[in-house]
């Protein structure tokens, strides 16, 4: 997802879009599927896009097909080849364990630790405040709208209140922040620099705080005139925030601040309006360098604690390699493990700092298990966390750059899943490269084959349903569609994507990808058009 403010206009017309649904089924009430798409596509609001369509049985069996092997942006749809590979390879269970460690062997004297302290990061997505698992809101307990909220550095708090227990009291050296697992390479190619300062283009990085983001939250002053007022969420100094030309202005006059943030700066300036009547405005800042935002914090944490610390926060950060090409690199395939042998990760294949010979481990922390984190990903559409499931696979299987993951990826899905390789490449996990392309037979191809291993129930049950959760419960609210649509969305520009499984009128199950590209800007139309060709595949089918 590119614009921040796609969300809002997405809620905003599912209303209008159920409506338009209906009036258009019965419109082309009675004709076949093949006459049904061409008439939606044909309309006036979308015929200038370019639409792609496929439809199978779930053996495979083509139903219809609508320029099935032309390339299209998938936006998001690429995570369905991310969370797949990632399933069948590194396994449903799978854990990773963020330690904090300290050298030599016993470092500490006394309470006195005469060198660095440093927080190693596994690749671990969800050390943050977010709830797991993630569940249907109708499943949601009730939240205390008098109860605290869930600290966002609670997991770096319950490491600091391991540290104090060892009895350290001194720390000589730095907090390092290391994040050396994976390369660093925070942002893949073509990701677009208005992405960086957003939540949702957050760095990659081994070491994840907080989806390596802060909230800000943004109030109008008393009165018109004031200035704006802001908190963060960590509330952690960590921005120069600049709210010099942010004001309050007159009553219903809307919210029109503005944030901008160079690339690899760490101040923050926000201007514009907001009415002095306006409920906040609640935005989230990708952090810059989350290795050393996470020393930074864990510093403070300690400091809390009782813990001097007479050096400073840093980073550590293995330097990515020239590794040529990406485009003629990431064909060349990788020798594939065995089903299941990625399960728990080889020993050799841990940070740099964290050999066992010459360090200790005084505290550490595991994750949540691959599946718990898929739901979340795939759910929500979380970008950060496709890229660190991609990150991992390039970790277990080469040296956890963005294009070893890539390579592992292209492989599993060219020699296990059947995918021609000229129907597909991928720079990134997450669909967040403008360089990504994929054919809506590549998608369809890798659903038929998911369905037939075993770990399908999982992964199916990780993908939104049709008016009930995730990016899809705003989208085909009511019967007969609601429930019977499980599918992956995808938005990024011009460009939109939904592929997944339909329960269909006559009992069948079909697998179906629907994309477009170039549709006009900043419209739903195409949306509405997207739903309607769904809908009338159940109906017909």
């Amino acid at each position: 997802m590119r614009s921040r403010f796609l969300p809002v206009l997405l809620l905003s017309v599912s209303i209008a879009s159920a409506c338009a649904q209906t009036q258009a089924l019965s419109t082309y009430d009675g004709l076949p599927l093949a006459e049904r798409v061409q008439r939606i596509t044909s309309e006036p609001n979308v015929v200038r896009a370019h639409w792609g369509v496929r439809v199978t049985k779930m053996d495979g069996t083509p139903v219809f097909t609508m320029n099935d092997v032309q390339l299209f942006q998938p936006a998001s749809n690429a995570k369905l080849f991310t969370t797949a590979t990632a399933m069948a390879l590194l396994g449903a269970d799978t854990t990773f364990e963020t330690r904090v460690i300290a050298s030599p062997l016993k470092p500490i004297h006394e309470g006195n630790l005469d060198g660095d302290l440093e927080l190693v990061g596994d690749g671990d997505p969800n050390l943050s405040g977010t709830t797991l698992p993630h569940l249907p809101p109708a499943q949601r307990p009730k939240v205390d709208p008098n109860a605290p909220p869930v600290d966002p550095l609670r997991y770096l708090a319950q490491l600091a209140d391991k540290i104090a227990a060892t009895g350290l009291k001194h720390i000589a050296g730095n907090i390092v922040g290391d994040d050396t697992l994976f390369p660093y390479e925070p942002y893949p190619e073509d990701w677009s620099i208005d992405d960086a300062v957003w939540g949702y283009g957050a760095p990659v990085s081994a070491l994840t705080i907080n989806d390596n983001l802060i909230n800000i939250k943004l109030k109008p002053g008393a009165k018109v005139g004031d200035a704006v007022a802001y908190e963060l969420s960590p509330a952690m100094p960590w921005y120069s925030i600049d709210t010099v030309d942010a004001k309050t202005g007159d009553a219903k006059s809307g919210s029109h601040l503005a944030i901008e943030r160079m690339p690899d700066s760490r101040s923050v300036r926000i201007y514009g309006t907001i009415a002095v009547d306006s409920e906040p405005d609640n935005e989230e800042l990708a952090i810059n360098d989350p290795a050393d935002y996470a020393a930074t914090a864990f510093k403070m944490l300690l400091e809390q604690r009782g813990v001097k610390v007479d050096g400073k926060p840093v980073s550590k950060h293995r330097l990515p390699q020239n590794e040529g090409s990406f485009t003629v690199e990431v064909r060349k395939p990788v020798t594939l493990p065995a089903a299941g042998e990625l399960a728990h990760r080889p020993t050799g294949l841990v940070p740099s700092g964290a050999d066992p010979a010459i360090h200790a481990t005084l505290a550490s922390v595991t994750s949540q298990t691959i599946a718990t984190d898929m739901m979340l990903t795939n759910k929500i559409s979380q970008n950060l966390h496709a890229e660190i499931f991609l990150h991992q696979l390039g970790a277990a299987i080469g040296n956890g750059s963005t294009l070893s993951g890539a390579r592992v990826v292209r492989t599993f899905m060219t020699q296990r899943a059947g995918v021609d390789p000229e129907d597909f490449i991928f720079f990134d996990g997450s669909g967040l490269s403008g360089h990504d392309l994929v054919t809506p037979r590549a998608i369809t191809t890798l659903l038929q084959y998911s369905a037939t291993q075993p770990w399908f129930a999982t992964w199916k049950a990780t993908l939104p349903v049709g008016g009930e959760d995730g990016t899809l419960r705003a989208r085909f609210p009511g019967a007969p569609m609601k429930d019977h649509v499980f599918a992956k969305t995808g938005t990024l520009s011009e460009a939109r994507a939904l592929s997944g499984y339909i329960d269909c009128a006559s009992g069948q199950t079909l697998i179906f990808s629907v994309m477009v590209n170039a549709h006009t800007p900043r419209t739903s139309d195409d949306m509405k058009a997207m739903d309607r060709i769904v809908s009338a595949i159940a109906a017909t089918n």
